[in-house]
This record gives C-alpha cells, sequence and structure tokens, in this order.
C-alpha cells in the first residue's frame, strides 16, 4: 500500500469525490454566485464568488483552495464549501489553478498568490471586506495555502485552516506521483513549507481526519509547531472517525466538526 496513493487505504475514495460533486452542483444550482471570473491569462486561471443569503456590504471573504496533488480536480468539484462559508455570513471564493505538469510547482504558487491578489484589489466591489481574509485548502491545497502567509508575504489572511495537508514534499519524489508531476530537486527545497519561515499573527487551525496515515498526523503536528514559533495562534486537531476524503466532504456541511472550526474561524473577524 502506498502511503500517497490516497484511494488504496481508503475504500470509499471514488464515491467521496464523487458526492463532492454532487454536492457541488447542487450548490451553484441554489447559492447567488458570480461565476468563472478570471484572475489570470490562462483559462484555468478562473474563480467563483458565493454570497450568503441576504447580502451585505463589508462583508468577511473566504478563499478555498482544492487538493489533488497539484495534478487534478478543479473549483468545481469543491462548490460545497461555499454551504459553510456562506452560512457563517462570509462571501466565499473557490479557485482553480493550472496543473502539474502542464507547469511547475512555482507556477502554481505564482497563480494561487495572484488569486489572492485579485480578491484583495476587487471584492470590495462585490461587497466584501479584503480585510477580513481568511483562507483554506485540502491536501495539497492546504500545502499551497501556506504560502500565502509566508514571511515574504505583503497581504497575509487574518487566518487559515488547513486540512489534511503535506507539508514536506521531499517524499514525494520517491512515490507513485513523481512521474505524473515531476517535482525538481529545486521545488523541494523552495516549496516544502516545513522549510519556510512565516508571518506572525495568523490563526491557523490545523486538522487532519483521524483515520488518515499517521504520515499526515506527523506533518500537521511539525507545521503547527513551526506555526507557534513563528508567533501565530494556532489549533491542531484530529476529526473524528474522518478519513482524507470525508474530512473535506464534511467541510461542505454546516453541521460537521470539520465545519464547526471553519465557521470559529470566520467568527473571529
Amino acid at each position: 500500500m502506498n502511503v500517497f496513493r490516497i484511494g488504496d487505504h481508503i475504500p470509499a475514495f471514488d464515491m467521496e469525490v464523487g458526492e463532492c460533486r454532487h454536492l457541488s452542483v447542487q450548490t451553484r444550482d441554489k447559492l447567488r454566485m458570480v461565476a468563472d471570473i478570471a484572475y489570470g491569462p490562462t483559462p484555468r486561471q478562473k474563480l467563483d464568488i458565493f454570497f450568503p443569503a441576504g447580502g451585505g456590504e463589508d462583508l468577511p471573504v473566504h478563499m478555498f483552495v482544492h487538493g489533488g496533488y497539484w495534478r487534478m480536480f478543479s473549483k468545481d468539484d469543491f462548490s460545497h464549501v461555499a454551504n459553510t462559508v456562506t452560512a457563517a455570513g462570509a462571501i466565499a471564493v473557490i479557485i482553480s489553478f493550472d496543473l502539474m505538469p502542464s507547469v511547475g510547482l512555482a507556477e502554481v504558487v505564482r497563480q494561487v498568490r495572484r488569486a489572492r491578489d485579485w480578491i484583495v484589489e476587487h471584492i470590495g466591489h462585490h461587497g466584501g471586506d479584503a480585510g477580513r481574509l481568511t483562507v483554506s485548502g485540502h491536501s495539497t491545497g492546504a500545502h499551497l495555502a501556506t504560502f500565502l502567509f509566508t514571511d515574504d508575504e505583503k497581504a497575509p489572511p487574518r487566518g487559515s485552516l488547513l486540512l489534511g495537508g503535506v507539508y514536506n514534499i521531499r517524499a514525494l519524489q520517491q512515490s507513485f506521483l513523481q512521474p505524473l508531476v515531476q517535482l525538481t530537486d529545486e521545488e523541494v527545497r523552495e516549496f516544502s513549507p516545513l522549510h519556510r519561515n512565516f508571518r506572525p499573527r495568523v490563526d491557523s487551525f490545523i486538522l487532519y481526519g483521524e483515520q488518515e496515515a499517521q504520515s499526515g498526523h506527523a506533518q500537521g503536528g511539525a507545521l503547527a509547531w513551526q506555526l507557534k514559533e513563528a508567533g501565530c495562534d494556532v489549533v491542531l486537531a484530529a476529526l473524528s472517525d474522518a478519513s482524507h476524503m470525508s474530512s473535506i466532504l464534511d467541510l461542505g456541511s454546516p453541521e460537521s466538526e470539520a465545519s464547526r472550526y471553519l465557521c470559529s474561524l470566520i467568527a473571529r473577524y
């Protein structure tokens, strides 16, 4: 069993991915939204904005970054996260980006930062307050979200929720993924969050499924320690009876444990 081949140890993987997609279609039909806004020049550099019932001005804003080992999925697969965000009274912004190996990891990180920059510059025109921005990501989306508040970032979010993330990516070079994403040694050195310094005063919830591999638990704990050393307020928690995929499915259900953490983060601002 390969620890990084998620489907090997989650029998319900395909079903849970399918359920995310099904709920996401329902979410796009149900919530008021603006779809497919371009934040960059390529076709996948698009974002969707979802609005809470009743609208409003100067609302908190939450950005979600999807996972998929940088090589699969899109914003359309995870629209359901907007259910929780909008129920908490915030605007949800869910992004897509170009996938590896058609671009390198440096470009993926640049695009996620570019999407954040678009939000900071333009979300006020949609009723949001860029000064109340928080961010979440799942799996490698959690990895990407950390690069929005490394110490070289001028506009970090107020807080983050990092779910089931991978924060030391060197081991992926020896996994089944290497032929698919073609990580270079330079990318591993530059883009492993455990090798980076972070901005202080960014509230961070680091979560992982209780049923995830122990390596995932260890990576979450290591990042939590690093963020605490940087001066961040950190909550580290295992989600009861959750796997890598059920946790992101739950993030779109406002009654779930994962969503309660997300609502708590948004409520701070």
